[in-house]
């Protein structure tokens, strides 16, 4: 049984293996560059202060991807399983992803908080809604 709304699932997947490569693709050059100890006491905050901003952005963003997008995979399993992963759950699973994707690069571009605390909001609602259809389409109220 194939389900649309497993597309938007695998494409957030594959754009935080982006994040992943991005996160390491600068993380490890700016750690030679500080010629940062890797010493398993220290703490991450000590870490992170040899660290440039605009390198730990990434990190702090993949960490991210692995926080309210979990709640979209459950989501999507269950709109999924119910057959109702079409139309209008398909279409705002899209654009959860499509958020996210933003969110990503604003963080890791510039992190101007309140463009990315806006973007974020703008996620959750289209997450709430997502989970309510998911809650409606379940408990056979849609």
């Amino acid at each position: 049984m194939f389900s649309p709304i497993l597309q938007p699932a695998i494409v957030l997947v594959l754009w935080t293996f982006v994040m992943w490569a991005w996160l390491y693709a600068t993380r490890i050059p700016a750690m030679q560059a500080a010629k940062a100890p890797l010493d398993p006491n220290a703490t991450s905050a000590e870490f992170n202060a040899g660290i440039p901003p605009q390198v730990r952005w990434k990190a702090d963003n993949y960490n991210h991807l692995h926080e309210q997008p979990t709640l979209f995979y459950a989501v999507v399993a269950i709109l999924a399983l119910s057959h109702s992963g079409s139309g209008w759950n398909l279409w705002l699973a899209w654009g959860y992803v499509g958020v996210r994707v933003v969110h990503s690069l604003i963080q890791s571009l510039g992190n101007v908080i309140l463009a990315r605390f806006s973007v974020f909001m703008i996620g959750s609602v289209v997450l709430l809604i997502l989970a309510l259809r998911a809650a409606m389409a379940v408990f056979g109220l849609g």
